[in-house]
């Protein structure tokens, strides 16, 4: 999709008017109509507003990517541990060891008990290899 066109699915998904999205970030409504036609493209503050307005990343907006807000694999595991602060003490120490780096890029389709469970699996060896 081009940006003009991932500019009007967005607006109508959140079923705004011209005039509403106009408003909200600030800029004419004429200057939209001419974004959704795509005879002209915003500055950065105005693509930077219009992403954050949508909750989209300005690859996603601009047409780049098809993933409109991508979630980091660290992200992604913090979130699965957040309520054991065990576990969470011990990813924020983990998480810094390069040696891990590629296991934890592979966790993004994983669940969070997947998740949980492996990191569990990680400090369990980690203990027994120091003594604990």
């Amino acid at each position: 999709m081009t940006f003009s066109e991932r500019l009007i699915y967005l607006r109508k998904r959140h079923a705004l008017t011209q005039n509403e999205l106009a408003d909200l970030v600030q800029i004419s409504r004429s200057a939209l109509s001419l974004y959704e036609i795509g005879k002209r493209e915003p500055d950065f503050v105005t693509l930077s507003r219009l992403s954050g307005y949508f909750g989209v990343t300005t690859d996603y907006l601009l047409g780049n990517s098809d993933i409109p807000n991508p979630i980091s694999s660290n992200d992604k595991i913090k979130a699965a541990i957040t309520d054991d602060p065990e576990l969470a003490n011990f990813w924020d120490e983990l998480s810094e060891r390069e040696d891990l780096q590629l296991m934890f890029k592979q966790v993004k389709d994983l669940s969070p008990q997947s998740i949980r469970k492996i990191v569990k699996v990680i400090k369990a060896i980690e203990d027994e290899e120091s003594g604990e």
